[in-house]
């Protein structure tokens, strides 16, 4: 009975595909919306995962996913995530789901309240991870954001280092610039800023311990060493004047709240005549906080901001938007290729890490890239400055400066990474 009643239950939240479920030693039930859509068939442990990914979904699949509490007996984990982004709008519609939500929405307001020590514990919590973990899956450049694919059969390689020119170019480098990059990562691309304008200098800023002290004792005994600073500093508190601003991957990481805070650093920062470039992932429409699994396990704090929200966002401090790009369909290759070269490398991950842990991290990069799949989310740069003349007239400068670049980074190594054979 009890099952039953689940059950259907669990057919209100659905409109698209199947979903088959066996609890136990029991007999599979099968739930039909539709006869496209995903099939899957999983297994659970016992009954009370079936009641927990009822009334919380959104924190119970991953979390039942990484006990091994639940099983995909049919399918696999893709199958499964499209199945629940596929019904993600009917399930918003349920009175239960509404409820829950507006409930979510004011807990997850703290959540995201990233203020400079919190901040530092969130970094903490994801990019100070093992180094080994990283090199599993990223390229030699150490580029943990979407990259740019020429062509669908690209490299990852190859297309990170296309997304570094493509950046180096929209800035507009020139010698003697003074060059910022808040989130700096493991020093990638302050390093190919450096590489390819050898006359600028960069100042690199980051809360994590780890890519500080990576990107320190790597960039030592390298010629650009003397033209880059790595410093471990939020950009609140970063000083100075900046002739280009260079931000990717870290707007994720303000949060609704310091939206203001961080446009107004760059404003602050940035030179009368300067140009910035930030580099995001945004949504469409609503703006929404990370789901509870994603901030609980893998990005506490994270806020994903709608592109209207951003525009106003550096507007209101005064920032001009000189040109924005949507990049689509390039961040779900990008994790395509992570998945894979994790698995690849699953052997040296099991040196430091469990079964849970793996588990976890497939959820999260497919799940992600499930996401990005759904044209959920998307890719956008954002050029900005105090003047409209930072930047020529039409924009064949980007194209045509990102191939020299492109050139000069294909023949660089990463401290000391061999660098890849492109195409």
């Amino acid at each position: 009975m009890r099952m039953g009643l689940a059950c259907f239950i669990l057919r209100q939240f659905m409109a698209v595909g199947r979903l088959s479920i066996a609890i136990a030693d029991g007999p599979m039930q099968h739930i039909k919306a539709s006869d496209s859509g995903p099939d899957v068939a999983i297994h659970l442990a016992h009954r009370g995962v079936l009641w927990r990914l009822i009334l919380c979904p959104d924190l119970a699949f991953g979390e039942s996913y990484m006990d091994g509490d639940l099983q995909i007996e049919s399918g696999k984990i893709d199958d499964l995530l499209a199945l629940l982004i596929a019904n993600n709008n009917q399930w918003n519609r349920h009175w239960l789901a509404r409820l829950m939500l507006a409930f979510d929405t004011r807990l997850s307001r703290f959540s995201t309240l990233n203020f400079p020590g919190r901040s530092r514990q969130n970094a903490a919590h994801h990019y100070d991870l093992k180094d080994s973990l990283f090199d599993t899956f990223l390229d030699p450049w150490r580029q943990y954001s979407c990259a740019y694919f020429r062509s669908v059969d690209e490299p990852l390689a190859d297309a990170q280092i296309t997304k570094l020119a493509r950046i180096a170019a929209k800035l507009r480098l020139q010698p003697h610039d003074k060059i910022l990059d808040i989130g700096c990562g493991w020093g990638g691309l302050a390093f190919a800023l450096a590489s390819v304008e050898p006359g600028a200098s960069v100042t690199g800023i980051t809360l994590s311990e780890n890519q500080h002290a990576y990107a320190k004792t790597g960039v030592e005994p390298t010629p650009q060493a003397k033209h880059i600073h790595y410093e471990l500093r939020d950009y609140r508190h970063q000083t100075g004047q900046f002739d280009k601003i260079v931000s990717v991957g870290m707007l994720e990481h303000v949060g609704a709240a310091h939206l203001p805070s961080y446009f107004a650093s760059i404003a602050r920062l940035l030179s009368p005549d300067g140009l910035a470039l930030v580099h995001s992932i945004g949504v469409s429409g609503t703006p929404r906080h990370c789901n509870r699994w994603i901030n609980k396990y893998i990005f506490p704090g994270g806020y994903l901001p709608a592109l209207e929200q951003v525009t106003a966002a550096a507007s209101q401090q005064g920032l001009k938007i000189l040109d924005i790009e949507i990049t689509s369909g390039h961040y779900e290759e990008t994790l395509k290729h992570w998945r894979r070269a994790f698995f690849a490398n699953i052997a040296m991950v099991r040196r430091h890490y469990d079964e849970r842990f793996i588990r976890m991290w497939e959820f999260y990069l497919a799940g992600c890239e499930c996401f990005f799949r759904s044209q959920a989310g998307m890719v956008l740069q954002l050029q900005l400055g105090h003047d409209y003349t930072a930047t020529p007239l039409g924009r064949r400068y980007i194209a045509k400066t990102e191939d020299s670049y492109r050139d000069i980074l294909c023949k660089t190594n990463f401290f000391g990474n061999t660098p890849p054979s492109t195409k």
